[in-house]
């Protein structure tokens, strides 16, 4: 899709430690393997002297399987194969989950995103993209001869101006894009100054959770938005009316900082481009766990170095 700015109009960025970023690039390709003597020690889990069937691999076990079973793209018994051939190597005298346990473990994973420590007031930027998924309904249908459609799962993401995730959550496709955006906005964690979103997200609603947070909302209203007629409703909303109504559409996003949604459009395109446009798991839980373990490998990944860019006056 070509960009609907002239290129008149448009800015020009420069990066200003690309030597530095350069090096955290070709650091995210390093495939550098190890276990701490704390992970060697947790990964099987001890007897619980509880009768019945004992878990042997530990949540950290699970969730390092699934997390190489992303970065590589493998599937369940693959991904079996490649970590028990690790463990192999490093001579760690363990074994790897298999692919069974992997799968049943994986739909009560609770997983925990690691977000980067802020380094200065939060301004958080929301957004949401599709993700495919194929579930056992569809499957079930091709089998019986029937034709099975590919559903389709929606990832909402918030994250800072520096492209980390600080919250996401994966719901079904028809859920409205406002109504997760609010509960973004409610599971950031510290103090959050502004909130940018698309038009989608241009409702009292929206306004009023941002508000609640003291934040500012850089929302662009929708074409037949209309000032409140019938007292106050929302007046940080109606202020946003106003402005665009003066200045213009495109001198309003340029004045308010529109621009920076762009940052969450960016970490779209480095989740469909490192992990993939589709969800491997079939069950609910499995495909959350998926969600929140790319999540964290993205941010992982963040924290090795992020770009420090400026614009350019042409």
């Amino acid at each position: 899709m070509k960009s609907r700015v002239h290129p008149t109009y448009k800015t020009h960025y420069r990066v200003g430690n690309w030597r530095v970023y350069e090096r955290a690039l070709v650091s995210r390709g390093d495939v550098t393997l190890w276990l701490s003597p704390g992970a060697r020690a947790a990964w099987i889990v001890p007897p619980s002297g509880r009768p019945g069937g004992q878990q042997r691999f530990s949540n950290l076990a699970i969730e390092t399987a699934l997390t190489l079973r992303l970065v590589f793209r493998l599937p369940l018994r693959q991904t079996e194969g490649f970590v028990r051939s690790i463990l192999t190597v490093m001579r760690a005298g363990l074994d790897a989950p298999d692919h069974t346990t992997l799968s049943r473990r994986s739909q009560r994973l609770d997983v925990t995103v690691g977000n980067l420590p802020a380094k200065g007031p939060l301004h958080l930027i929301v957004d949401s993209t599709g993700l495919s998924a194929v579930g056992e309904e569809e499957w079930a249908a091709v089998k019986h001869g029937g034709n099975g459609t590919r559903g389709w799962k929606k990832l909402h993401l918030g994250v800072d101006r520096s492209g980390v995730i600080v919250a996401h959550l994966l719901t079904e496709a028809t859920v409205d894009d406002a109504t997760v955006g609010i509960h973004l906005i409610g599971a950031t964690a510290g103090d959050v100054t502004s909130v940018t979103a698309d038009a989608a997200y241009d409702t009292v609603a929206f306004y009023e959770a941002a508000g609640a947070r003291d934040a500012q909302v850089v929302v662009p209203p929708t074409r037949t938005a209309k000032v409140s007629r019938r007292g106050p409703r929302s007046s940080a909303r109606d202020r946003t009316i106003t402005d665009v109504e003066r200045l213009g559409r495109r001198h309003w996003k340029k004045a308010s900082g529109y621009h920076r949604q762009a940052r969450v459009e960016n970490a779209f395109f480095r989740y469909k481009s490192i992990i993939g446009d589709r969800l491997r798991a079939r069950s609910r839980g499995g495909r959350e766990a998926e969600a929140s373990l790319a999540c964290r490998v993205l941010n992982r990944m963040t924290a090795l170095g992020r770009p420090e860019s400026s614009a350019i006056n042409r």
